[in-house]
């Protein structure tokens, strides 16, 4: 690839232990780009196949990426509290009562708030950065844990509920978005896989917490969950080089690039990479970058209404096989499944499950392809829920003793769903969309993705009554799952190790997977070539 160089002039004081401004940097235009159109560039001139790469040079971007990831772990906060909660609430001698639509309100409401939510987001991130939106996530979160601690109704719980909902929206997007702009393509995929496994980190400890505590006292110590995330960032993650220039700050771009290639042995590679950054941001003044113009043209173009389609289909079938109903409703769940175990220590294993395999998928995503991983995490769930469903039932009518069967099923049937069904998903917003409309699409797709997480969640305390018990939502469970099987064989393009250009020029000439056109050329030219990242 071809990089362009700072004139000499230009590379003077380029030392970032000294105080002094950066000297004689050319002004960037007067136009501010979304960064997320001008950091194609950085990840190619930062990642060159055939250099020496050692832990040292990019422990930089690890811990910069890591910490910004960081603030998932509040978020599997939030999302386990509601698992605790309802169970305590339904108590008889609880002292606020609550019914069964109430409860279902309790644990759906913090996704309802994220289509909302990312939009405010998708603003905010352009407008105050990438790292500052992570941080001002954290007024919400603590004000809405004060609220449900101290609450003495119902509508207490409900409003506070609706507040953290914020740390879903306004925390893994901005982080996933970090890391998209300051990893190496060959780190990214395992970095962003950081994010989940802290959510599931998160998640153990409130139902730990909540195996031996009362919800008001796991409230209480929920508000410093918070804190930790805050004080990594400061030290470790300078803001997005790509953010700073887009918002002409030239200087501190440069000062973050520096800092991020800090053990590098390479010589001026933070220079470079601001250069390569900046013809970009001059390529990109030619367009018209209004909100309104970039969704008509979206709207219009093959390459981001189809992967809009095929991500929706695959979000519904991931809400309807299951897999975050019982996260949301985790004790609950294994209360109807029956069985001789306690199912807050159940709900432990889970999130233990949880975390482990997200570490492990992180190393499968690097190593195989998303249709194959995807096929044997939905057959997977399709049979675990399968057999967890026949021996509920037996339970249910008396025909068997008290099993661990169902409660090993259901471990398998979420150690299967991380795998694919569960994980891939999120990940493949971002790499399935040209980069033009990438912020605007992902946006978009998120925001409906909780929708159909929110209607999930929201029906299931009335579908199991209606289906006639837990065993028969376990067999439907089972049955959306298969059919996701048919679907990715149908649909789904495989992604694994395919340039960015490779996965436009598909959806520009292909509908169907399975009768697509294999002599189709990659797309060369200097804008694919521009966007030629390995995902």
């Amino acid at each position: 690839m071809t990089t362009t160089s700072l004139k000499p002039e230009e590379t003077k004081q380029l030392n970032p232990k000294d105080g002094s401004k950066q000297a004689e940097l050319q002004p960037p235009s007067s136009q501010e780009e979304p960064a997320s159109q001008i950091a194609a560039s950085y990840f190619d001139i930062s990642f060159q196949p055939n250099e020496q790469v050692t832990l040292n040079s990019v422990l930089p971007q690890i811990f910069a990426c890591v910490s910004a990831a960081s603030f998932h772990f509040p978020v599997g906060v939030v999302v386990a509290f509601s698992a605790i909660l309802i169970p305590q609430l339904e108590h008889e001698r609880s002292d606020i009562k609550v019914t069964k639509e109430e409860t279902a309100w309790i644990a759906s409401l913090v996704v309802l708030v994220v289509p909302v939510g990312a939009l405010i987001t998708g603003y905010l991130v352009d407008k105050i950065g990438r790292l500052n939106t992570i941080r001002l996530c954290a007024v919400p979160y603590i004000v809405g844990w004060v609220l449900i601690a101290s609450a003495s109704t119902l509508k207490m719980i409900l409003i506070g509920r609706f507040l953290t909902g914020f740390t879903l929206a306004m925390g893994p997007s901005p982080a996933v978005v970090y890391i998209t702009e300051v990893a190496r393509p060959d780190l990214r995929g395992a970095l962003i896989c950081t994010g989940p496994f802290m959510t599931s980190v998160g998640m153990v400890v409130i139902y730990s917490l909540g195996a031996v505590m009362d919800w008001r006292s796991v409230a209480w110590i929920s508000i410093i969950f918070c804190l930790g995330p805050i004080i990594l960032m400061y030290i470790f993650s300078p803001e997005s080089p790509a953010w700073l220039l887009s918002k002409g700050h030239a200087d501190k771009a440069l000062k973050s690039l520096v800092y991020l290639a800090r053990n590098d042995k390479q010589g001026g590679l933070p220079e470079r990479q601001l250069a390569e950054m900046r013809k970009e941001n001059d390529q990109n003044q030619s367009k018209n970058n209004n909100v309104f113009a970039r969704l008509g043209r979206a709207v219009c173009s093959p390459n981001c209404y189809k992967p809009f389609i095929i991500l929706i289909c695959l979000f519904t079938f991931q809400q309807f096989s299951g897999i975050y109903i019982t996260i949301f409703y985790a004790v609950t769940f294994f209360q109807d499944v029956g069985g001789d175990f306690n199912p807050y220590m159940s709900t432990v294993f889970i999130g233990v499950v949880r975390g482990l395999v997200g570490l492990l998928t992180s190393y499968l995503l690097r190593k195989f392809g998303r249709r194959p991983l995807f096929i044997f995490s939905s057959f997977g769930m399709a049979v675990s829920m399968a057999i967890s469903g026949y021996y509920t039932r037996l339970i249910a009518l008396g025909e068997s003793e008290s099993s661990l069967i169902p409660i090993t099923c259901i471990l398998l049937y979420m150690s299967f769903g991380v795998t694919g069904l569960m994980t891939i998903p999120w990940t493949m917003t971002a790499e399935l969309y040209p980069l033009e409309y990438r912020g605007l699409a992902q946006g978009m797709t998120i925001s409906v993705a909780h929708v159909i997480m929110f209607t999930a969640v929201q029906i299931y305390r009335p579908m199991s009554e209606a289906l006639g018990g837990a065993f028969a939502v376990q067999w439907l469970f089972g049955g959306v799952s298969l059919l996701s099987i048919v679907f990715v064989l149908l649909f789904l393009p495989e992604t694994h190790k395919k340039m960015l250009s490779e996965i436009q020029d598909y959806f520009t000439h292909n509908t169907v997977y399975l009768l697509r056109d294999k002599n189709v050329p990659t797309n060369t030219n200097s804008t694919a070539t521009n966007n030629n990242a390995i995902v």
